[in-house]
């Protein structure tokens, strides 16, 4: 009796601490490379044009390439910190959970900032040739860029 209720203990926790991770919607057919990673220290500050950015506490300064093949996907995610986008070759059909799943697409030539923070979304390349991106993270030193995250399920992602 000890034995078998030792046993589901075991188990009990085991699903409970890989359970997240069994419902990660992983990256597929994306490929990403590191171009670059430096540091903004605290006090740091832009003040131009009409950007404002002071910074609190030291952040990570990453950019890299990704490329999608054609429906290629980053899976369900965030970010701790905001990321900069552009678009250099294809589309990008990008699905944002907290707008009642709104789906938006960026086109070659095309920008926008991602806010970070936990705002869960999905990406994917739905064209039939390969998508190319820059992006630039700005997240707390030594912080990973991506958050995997569950499918939220009401999206047709």
């Amino acid at each position: 009796m000890k034995q078998t209720l030792r046993a589901l203990l075991i188990g009990l926790v085991a699903a409970v601490a890989f359970g997240g991770v069994a419902l990660a919607t992983p990256p597929s057919g994306a490929t990403p490379t590191t171009l670059g990673r430096g540091t903004l220290e605290a006090g740091d500050k832009i003040n131009t044009h009409d950007l404002k950015l002071f910074i609190r506490e030291d952040v990570d300064v990453v950019t890299q390439t990704i490329t999608f093949v054609p429906g290629g996907d980053f899976g369900w995610h965030s970010h701790p910190g905001p990321v900069f986008v552009t678009i250099v070759a294809g589309e990008l059909a990008y699905y944002d959970s907290d707008e009642g799943c709104t789906r938006t697409v960026y086109s070659a030539g095309e920008s926008f900032i991602d806010e970070g923070g936990g705002h869960v979304h999905f990406a994917r390349n739905e064209g039939t040739t390969n998508l190319v991106l820059y992006a630039t993270y700005l997240v707390p030193v030594g912080a990973p860029l991506r958050i995997d995250a569950p499918d939220p399920g009401f999206c047709p992602a």
